[in-house]
């Protein structure tokens, strides 16, 4: 069996702007808990593409990497992920290329090949493209180039971010960027913390087709995982109803910021509504201590990843923070 002390912990933030909150204060509470979970030895924390969505402040990903880069001293700073539709890869590496110059061993660069938002807005960014599927694998093939050695006769070359070579992993919820990414032997996250259908599927592949590269001998796997801890799983609950609204906002269409916590929030709701809630968090860990600790060694067991990445939303940043600090306890006290 897996041991929690073996799996690293890392968090991916979505910035939050919360009710009653500015976009500023969603920044400073997330380079507030990048620090946090840097004292608690977290080896990376990413920040995920979004526009045009009420409540999601990390829409200029790169700035924000920056950013937490820049107010932390050690852990690894990326995106979790860039959605290369959005995007030329030129950009892209020149963007990473300068947080590497800036910020050495400490960048990493998720892919996505979603756009992370609607189509009115996707078209916004990137006006008159239609992307094709083999648009993501030809980009990321491009970015290996542009981010690797500069090879005899290159005709462009990223400056910043030729010779940087910023680790690339490849983002996926289904089972296309797992094959991807066992092709071209690179480490892969899947986005268990709102797709976690296929979560055991594409592991299984991911593992099973995995070439080694000169980046990655063996396959490397990250998790995405809900996590809320409190002192009491009565108390764990209360706060994910802050969590429960966000997913009710996103199945509905009606996308707010994030809201305060609400007493028997679930029960409030048709059973449909209870049920679609419960797929999209099928991954969560919800509870004080102990049920954390067995959620997180079960999910390790069934999944053998070799890193969690905990995405937690709760509405009071300090108890977010204490939230976090359960989960970091539950992993070091096997």
């Amino acid at each position: 069996m897996t041991k929690l002390k073996n799996i690293k912990l890392s968090m991916l933030d979505l910035v939050a702007v919360r009710s009653g909150g500015t976009v500023a204060d969603a920044l400073a509470i997330s380079l507030q808990t990048a620090r946090h979970v840097e004292t608690l030895g977290f080896t990376r924390y990413w920040l995920a593409e979004h526009h045009n969505m009420a409540g999601i402040a990390s829409s200029a990903t790169a700035v924000l990497v920056g950013h937490i880069a820049g107010g932390t001293q050690r852990i690894r700073v990326g995106s979790g992920g860039i959605m290369l539709p959005n995007h030329a890869p030129l950009v892209v590496a020149e963007a990473f290329g300068t947080l590497a110059e800036l910020y050495p061993g400490r960048i990493d660069l998720g892919l996505g090949r979603a756009p992370g938002t609607d189509r009115a807005t996707m078209r916004a960014l990137r006006r008159d493209r239609a992307e094709t599927e083999q648009d993501f694998p030809r980009d990321v093939a491009e970015l290996q180039r542009l981010l690797g050695p500069e090879q005899p006769g290159q005709g462009i070359v990223a400056m910043p971010g030729q010779n940087t070579n910023v680790p690339i992993w490849l983002l996926g919820s289904s089972l296309f960027s797992a094959q991807l990414a066992a092709e071209r032997g690179l480490p892969y996250a899947f986005a268990a913390h709102f797709a976690p259908r296929l979560l055991h599927q594409a592991l299984d592949l991911y593992k099973n087709l995995f070439r080694p590269s000169s980046v990655l001998a063996n396959p490397y796997v990250i998790v995405g995982v809900p996590l809320i801890a409190a002192p009491t799983d009565d108390e764990a609950e209360f706060l994910a109803s802050s969590t429960y609204q966000r997913i009710l906002g996103i199945l509905t269409g009606d996308r707010q910021r994030l809201q305060a916590p609400v007493l028997h929030f679930m029960e409030q709701l048709h059973p449909q509504e209870r049920a679609a809630i419960g797929d999209f968090l099928a991954a969560a860990v919800i509870g004080g201590p102990d049920k954390v600790h067995a959620g997180l060694q079960a999910l390790a067991h069934s999944t053998q990843a070799n890193e969690f990445m905990l995405v937690c939303d709760v509405f009071d940043p300090a108890l977010r923070l204490r939230s976090l600090d359960i989960a970091a306890a539950a992993c070091a006290d096997q």
